[in-house]
């Protein structure tokens, strides 16, 4: 897979998680976060389950225990950005989620920095803070008072952005996008689960009130772009992954234009230029020096 087809896929992936932030929200209406996560990601299990079967059939050698712990990992990482997300909106306002949650735009550089010392091309650092400032305009261009919830959001985006740079790593040295994705979603199941068991009341009623908001994101914001994530990541560097799916930001106005009638104001038009502009400029702008090289080297070579 091309890298160019490996964005598209993450792009595709943003677009999900952009049509799906109403329903994750508005189920907190009916269900507690804990719940809403177990019986999301058993949802997402069971949907990518037969594709990692078949991934696992086709593939030349089986998954050593180390593999085993590295998908336990990420899983666990998935889950403690999942349970800092789905709380902190129980306390904050939807713009700062939206802002907060975009700080991993700028958490995946600078950790890959920090703890592989993975220096990436010097357009991603210009990139990621047109991105993050982009997702400021599109909340609307400023921040209500500091909340409980505020924090929490802060503290997920270090964990979106830990999983990024962790699966970026395994996914290139294992090969098997799909089976990580399942064992994350099942690892994320069974924690949620437990916990809503210890922490939280379950019932029958609420369960059913949340149901489509349920499927929706067990089917697609977890099963499908959790996996297109794993699957575009083996194929593109974690910091450039990570700008591409910061454009969930930007699909979240759109679908809010299209299907609530919403219509966003000047700030935030600037604000959807600015992430399509970072999204460009990590496509084009390392091809344009590369070709550059290559120009030169073919020149020289005459």
């Amino acid at each position: 897979m091309t890298q160019t087809r490996a964005n598209l896929l993450l792009l595709f992936a943003g677009l999900i998680w952009g049509l799906g932030f109403v329903a994750q929200s508005t189920a907190m209406e009916n269900i507690g976060p804990l719940t809403f996560i177990g019986l999301r990601f058993i949802v997402a299990t069971a949907a990518v389950l037969p594709f990692a079967l078949r991934e696992t059939a086709r593939a030349s050698k089986p998954l050593t225990s180390s593999d085993y712990k590295a998908f336990a990992i990420l899983g666990s990482m998935l889950f403690s950005g999942m349970v800092l997300q789905q709380t902190g909106l129980l306390t904050t306002s939807v713009t700062n989620a939206g802002f907060l949650t975009g700080l991993y735009v700028v958490l995946v550089p600078l950790l890959g920095v920090l703890l592989f010392s993975q220096w990436p091309h010097p357009v991603v650092w210009v990139s990621a803070v047109f991105s993050l400032t982009g997702i400021f305009l599109l909340s609307g261009g400023s921040l209500d008072g500091f909340s409980q919830g505020d924090w929490l959001m802060i503290a997920g985006a270090i964990f979106w952005a830990l999983q990024g740079l962790f699966i970026a790593r395994y996914a290139l040295r294992i090969g098997r996008p799909i089976t990580m994705a399942c064992i994350q979603f099942a690892v994320v199941a069974v924690a949620g689960l437990a916990a809503a068991l210890t922490f939280e009341q379950i019932e029958w009623h609420a369960i059913q009130a949340a149901a489509p908001e349920i499927l929706f994101t067990g089917m697609f914001s977890s099963g499908v772009a959790f996996t297109l994530q794993a699957i575009g990541t083996r194929y593109t560097s974690a910091p450039q992954a990570a700008i591409f799916l910061s454009s969930e930001a930007l699909f979240a106005a759109l679908f809010g234009a299209i299907l609530l009638g919403e219509r966003l104001p000047v700030i935030g038009l600037a604000g959807c230029a600015l992430i399509f502009l970072s999204m460009l400029m990590v496509e084009i702008v390392p091809r344009l020096r590369f070709n550059k090289t290559k120009t030169a080297f073919a020149d020289s070579s005459d």
